[in-house]
């Protein structure tokens, strides 16, 4: 049975706007939202970066039953692993109140974010060998007891957890391709992803189990035309090909790369969904659905939130 959510896009968003996205998805019967972890947005126009553990604490108070995922955090490099232990059990605990799940979503990052402190971005292989340890660090610390750590990548001396969740959450990594894709499996109770169908069954081939997650963007406007116009001018940056999104360092390079993409780029793309016609929106759910994903969670882009969710209130969430 799918799960429907909706996006929190911290890069479009200020955090109090973000709580109260949160509670007019739970309003209208969303069954979850994830929000997203970054230090920059990619491009200016989006505007907006709040740090997110500060907004998830906003969120805990302001709603009752929805669940809430991190769709994803790098534990790698930016933050410490042992300090994001300590933020995901201090938000998990703030949700048990309630009895809302927490999904503490993880990948291994974008350079846009990592590298601000002055840090290498090093090749994905390490980057995967890196975030397998900080899982390890985060585990450690999570049982509650004192842990010391020296790995290749992180220590951690003396130290331990006072306050966590009676359950801590699952770690559902993020992957893009099989190799992470199996490394997901080995080390995650979960899977987070917006690659094709045979990643999903990679990771399940290899005895990955848990919740799936996928998102799909959409640009929802009165015309096409006009969605295709936001979708251009706010979100360009979800067209750029390979790894580019992984390796540009600024939201400057962000700009000068999608100089390249146009607006009919954007209309035909698939990775956007500008059609307004709700049926269209249902199919492209549909189709996670079919690839394995069983949590599936919405990106409206740009400022037109409330339309976006009038529409799915009245024709798609009934759907489902």
């Amino acid at each position: 049975m799918v799960e429907l959510g909706y996006t929190l896009s911290s890069e479009e968003h200020p955090p109090n706007d973000l709580i109260d996205h949160a509670v007019r998805a739970e309003e209208l019967g969303f069954d979850f939202v994830s929000i997203s972890d970054h230090f920059h947005p990619w491009i200016g126009a989006q505007g907006h970066s709040p740090f997110v553990w500060t907004t998830l604490g906003g969120v805990a108070h302001a709603t009752d039953d929805i669940d809430v995922g991190v769709g994803v955090t790098c534990p790698t490099t930016r933050i410490h692993p042992g300090i994001v232990a300590q933020a995901v059990g201090t938000v998990a605990k703030l949700f048990e109140k309630s009895g809302q799940q927490f999904y503490f979503g993880v990948g291994t990052g974008e350079n846009l974010n990592e590298h601000v402190f002055g840090d290498r971005w090093p090749e994905h292989p390490v980057r995967l060998e890196m975030l397998e340890e900080a899982v390890e660090v985060i585990r450690k610390l999570w049982s509650g007891k004192q842990v010391s750590h020296r790995g290749k990548h992180y220590t951690v001396e003396d130290a331990r957890l006072f306050t966590l969740p009676d359950e801590t959450p699952p770690i559902c990594v993020s992957a893009y391709g099989d190799r992470a894709a199996k490394a997901a499996a080995r080390i995650g109770e979960g899977f987070w992803s917006v690659g094709p169908q045979d990643v999903v069954e990679t990771y399940e081939e290899e005895g990955g189990e848990g919740p799936k997650f996928s998102q799909l963007t959409v640009c929802y406007a009165d015309t096409e035309d006009e969605a295709v116009e936001i979708a251009h001018e706010q979100w360009p940056n979800s067209i750029l090909p390979g790894e580019l999104a992984a390796i540009l360092p600024t939201p400057t390079h962000f700009e000068q790369a999608t100089q390249m993409v146009s607006k009919e780029d954007v209309r035909e793309a698939d990775s956007i969904v500008t059609d307004p016609d709700p049926e269209t929106h249902v199919e492209n759910i549909q189709q996670f659905i079919d690839a394995g994903y069983d949590h599936v969670y919405v990106h409206q882009i740009g400022p037109n939130q409330e339309d976006f969710f009038e529409c799915y209130g009245e024709h798609v969430l009934p759907e489902f």
